[in-house]
């Protein structure tokens, strides 16, 4: 679950973010967590936005927040 609501407030409407400024910013867990959970089904999944840029809906992840997930 995001621990810390500051960082909720500052993230945009609407975009993408990667995953360093989800973790530790917003997700107090580690990178291989996060796959674990993006594997699992219980985090969304990223987008690639290009051959080495993968990053994460703000609303998915808004989303996620609000329903207490992660």
């Amino acid at each position: 679950m995001a621990t810390n609501p500051e960082t909720y407030g500052a993230m945009p409407v609407t975009g993408y973010m990667r995953q360093s400024q989800l973790i530790p910013a917003i997700f107090p867990f580690s990178s291989a967590t996060l796959w674990r959970k993006v594997k699992a089904g219980t985090f969304p999944k990223p987008v690639k936005l290009g051959p080495r840029i993968t990053a994460w809906r703000v609303e998915d992840i808004r989303k996620l927040i609000d329903t207490g997930g992660a």
